[in-house]
């Protein structure tokens, strides 16, 4: 019976592990990079993309369908 306790005790503690090492990989990462933890990232909006430029000219249509009815 105790050995039972000490078996769930285990394994609740691994999984404890598991769960909480990102956790623990961002602050170690934060700590590091003197409070950036993902480095030197750029502000939204400053740098091109495919996808934004279809996203655009996919807004744009639909306006000019919207504006034509």
């Amino acid at each position: 019976m105790i050995g039972d306790l000490i078996e769930i005790w285990f394994f609740m503690l691994i999984i404890a592990g598991v769960a909480f090492a990102p956790l623990g990989y961002f602050i170690y990462m934060y700590t590091i990079k003197k409070g950036e933890p993902f480095g030197d990232t750029e502000p939204h909006g400053d740098s091109d993309s495919m996808v934004l430029d279809l996203a655009e000219q996919a807004i744009n249509k639909v306006k000019s369908l919207i504006a034509k009815k």
